[in-house]
């Protein structure tokens, strides 16, 4: 079963994701990845992988992303945030995780939480559905 992933870093994160998803190409490669802007273009040149890029984070690639979470169109977020550095579209940062916990999506917002999420036997089980939420 193929799910949509979104990957998304900080301008400080960036590199930890890069070779994160080269280590986990193998899964990954089975998906439909997505992306903000930057981020995506070099997941496409290191993973040699399709990747669908949205805009970047601060002209409205958070947006967008959110836009699919909200559509029910997103499984996963892989989101490697930098906590120590603040951005200038920090609200839309706060708003793309908020739709996270609202419709129930399994974020990883680092590295080990990451690693966890995407070796836990669930993740390509296709008999795991998520509960989603009837508001």
């Amino acid at each position: 079963m193929q799910k949509t992933l979104a990957l998304v870093a900080h301008d400080h994160k960036k590199q930890e994701l890069i070779e994160w998803s080269l280590q986990h190409k193998a899964v990954l490669e089975k998906h439909k990845l997505v992306a903000t802007g930057t981020t995506g273009g070099l997941l496409t040149e290191a993973l040699q992988l399709p990747v669908h890029r949205f805009k970047s984070g601060p002209l409205g690639g958070d947006q967008q992303i959110g836009a699919l979470i909200a559509e029910g169109n997103l499984d996963v977020l892989f989101f490697f945030w930098d906590p120590l550095n603040p951005a200038p579209h920090d609200p839309d940062v706060k708003a793309l995780l908020r739709l996270c916990s609202v419709w129930n999506l399994p974020v990883a917002c680092n590295l080990s939480t990451a690693d966890m999420l995407i070796t836990s036997p669930l993740f390509d089980n296709p008999a795991y559905k998520r509960k989603m939420p009837g508001y």
